[in-house]
């Protein structure tokens, strides 16, 4: 089993409570969600036709500044279930400590899988992994350093999962429909806080995604994901103030944080990450108060949380680290 955040059953079992007593910090994904908009009874009714899909997908390559191939997907963990089938298994190696499943998908599907720590040791790697900011650590990759690396490996994937915080750290703007040594992916989810809508993009060289989309199947994604997804890639004034809001946000989580004794090492504005020293006993003074954090099997004291929202999780949050 692959260990993840989100997995509040795992605190209520532990802690007793019922999951609306919870306050879920243990995801990246922003508490304070896209305002879905009225959804026609079409999109609900009837399969999504090839204009719907060509629709979304111009949305994304606006939101994302794109002039290469883009595929919808069910959320970027179906692209990273899928990538390993885009070449012959060999010798595959992920930048880590990271997200566990792009090991966990390339090992499943017969790859020769080393996590190694350093970006200088991708190369030479049949597929390489990068995710770019890092979840959980934040770190930063520009993208010139990142075209670089792609002409020293097979292919390298991006996952940019959480580069809506950080859009000039994105990779895509400089991939062309040619671009054949990057496939680059996007979640739609976190940044827009609908994670449940299952939504995301992969995006690359024609070659590449003609292969995803044909392993995607015809429909892909929802009607009510095409709907809502268009109508929060193009408004643009949203993203703008949410990315300042999640910026303040951050701040004020990293003072509470280290008023408690903890150190910053670092996150990005959607999630943050803690050296506590003692990651299993800060998890569970957070658990007392019905608070739940990540934590991870590799560092005995790291510890992430997401954001809370609200005066009431904000005063329960606080109050647990006081």
């Amino acid at each position: 089993m692959r260990d993840h955040g989100g997995n509040l059953d795992a605190a209520m079992a532990r802690y007793g409570g019922a999951a609306g007593d919870w306050i879920d910090l243990s995801t990246g994904i922003n508490p304070r969600p896209y305002p879905v908009p009225d959804i026609p009874a079409s999109a609900w009714a009837a399969l999504p036709t090839e204009a719907d899909m060509a629709a979304l997908g111009e949305a994304a390559a606006r939101a994302y500044g794109a002039a290469c191939k883009i595929a919808p997907v069910a959320g970027a963990q179906a692209a990273i279930q899928m990538i390993p089938a885009l070449m012959s298994p060999g010798k595959a190696r992920v930048l880590g400590p990271t997200y566990n499943e792009h090991a966990g998908a390339l090992r499943a599907a017969g790859w020769d899988v080393q996590e190694v720590r350093h970006k200088d040791d991708l190369a030479g790697a049949d597929l390489a992994v990068l995710v770019n900011p890092n979840n959980p650590d934040g770190r930063r990759h520009a993208p010139e350093t990142l075209l670089t690396l792609a002409e020293r490996v097979g292919l390298l994937v991006v996952d940019e999962s959480f580069v809506e915080t950080a859009p000039e750290l994105s990779v895509i703007p400089y991939l062309t429909s040619e671009s054949e040594r990057i496939v680059a992916l996007r979640s739609f989810g976190k940044f827009f806080g609908l994670a449940g809508l299952r939504l995301g993009f992969a995006t690359g060289c024609q070659h590449h995604i003609n292969k995803l989309r044909e392993m995607a199947g015809p429909w892909p994604v929802s009607g009510p994901a095409i709907t809502i997804g268009c109508a929060a890639l193009n408004d643009t004034a949203w993203q703008e103030a949410t990315r300042a809001r999640l910026g303040s946000v951050a701040a004020r989580l990293d003072q509470l944080a280290e008023a408690a004794g903890w150190a910053v090492v670092g996150g990005t504005p959607l999630f943050r990450l803690y050296e506590t020293g003692d990651a299993a006993a800060a998890q569970a003074r957070l658990a007392r108060a019905q608070v739940w954090s990540r934590t991870f099997p590799y560092s005995r004291g790291w510890l992430r949380l997401g954001l809370p929202d609200g005066a009431a999780q904000w005063a329960r949050v606080e109050a647990a680290l006081a």
